[in-house]
C-alpha cells in the first residue's frame, strides 16, 4: 500500500473511532428516554434520531453544511468564540459520520434496555436506590451487550459513510480523505483499479474484524452474567 493509502486508513479510523465515542454517551441516554421514558414529544424525537437513515446523506451533509459552515450562524460562532471548525476538517467527517450511524447505535441499545425486566429496576428503586444508580448498577450492566452491538454498527458505518462526508468536508487527501473518498478517487482515474481494490479489501477487513470482536466481547459478558 502506498503512502496515501496508509493516511486514508489511519484517517478514517480516526474519524470513526472519534465518531462512535463522542455519539456513545449521548447514545445511551436518548436509547434510555425513548425505551423508558414518558413525555410529550417523545414520537417527534424518535422521528428525529431516524431521520439521517432516511434521508439521502448528501442532504445530510448539506444540512451539516450550511449548519456548521464558517459562514453560518453555528459555524461562525464555534469558530470565533470557542476556535472549534467542522467545515473541511476532519473534525467534521467525525461528526458527520457520528450522525449517519446515531440511529444505528440508539435503536441496538434501546432495544437491548427495552429487554430488560423493569421488575429488576423497580426493586431496587423500592429499597431507595436513585433511579441513576438504578441505571449504572442495574440498567446498564444488563443492557451491555446492546451497547456494544450499537457502537459497533455506529463505527461500521462510520467507516463506510461516503455521501453526508464528501460534502460537509470535501475530499481533501491527508485531511478529510477516508477510505471511502480514496475509493472513489482511484475509480475515477485511470490505472486506479489496483487501488480501489486493495482499499475495498482492507475495508472488509476492518469491518469483519470488528463485528467479530463485538461478538466475542458481547459473548465474554454473556458468561459473566449469567456466572453471577
Amino acid at each position: 500500500m502506498t503512502p496515501e493509502e496508509w493516511t486514508a486508513v489511519r484517517l478514517s479510523l480516526l474519524v470513526a473511532t472519534t465518531a462512535t465515542l463522542a455519539s456513545l454517551p449521548v447514545g445511551v441516554a436518548i436509547a434510555w428516554l425513548l425505551a423508558r421514558g414518558r413525555f410529550w414529544g417523545k414520537g417527534l424525537l424518535d422521528t428525529l434520531v431516524h431521520l439521517p437513515l432516511i434521508l439521502p446523506p448528501v442532504v445530510t451533509g448539506y444540512l451539516l453544511l450550511i449548519t456548521f459552515g464558517r459562514k453560518a450562524p453555528v459555524g461562525a460562532f464555534l469558530a470565533d468564540e470557542l476556535g472549534i471548525v467542522f467545515a473541511f476538517r476532519w473534525t467534521g467527517a467525525a461528526l458527520a459520520c457520528g450522525i449517519m450511524g446515531f440511529p444505528l447505535m440508539v435503536r441496538a441499545i434501546r432495544l437491548s434496555i427495552e429487554a430488560v425486566d423493569r421488575r429488576l429496576e423497580s426493586a431496587a428503586g423500592t429499597l431507595g436506590a436513585h433511579p441513576v444508580l438504578v441505571f449504572a448498577t442495574i440498567t446498564l450492566p444488563l443492557c451491555l451487550p446492546g451497547v456494544i452491538a450499537g457502537a459497533i454498527l455506529c463505527f461500521a458505518k462510520a467507516m463506510g459513510e461516503f455521501g453526508a462526508t464528501i460534502t460537509f468536508v470535501s475530499n481533501i487527501p491527508g485531511e478529510t480523505q477516508t477510505l471511502p473518498s480514496l475509493i472513489y478517487t482511484f475509480t475515477q482515474v485511470p490505472g486506479g483499479d489496483a487501488g480501489a481494490f486493495r482499499l475495498t479489501l482492507v475495508s472488509i477487513a476492518l469491518s469483519m474484524a470488528a463485528l467479530l470482536g463485538s461478538e466475542l466481547l458481547a459473548q465474554r459478558i454473556g458468561v459473566r452474567q449469567m456466572a453471577a
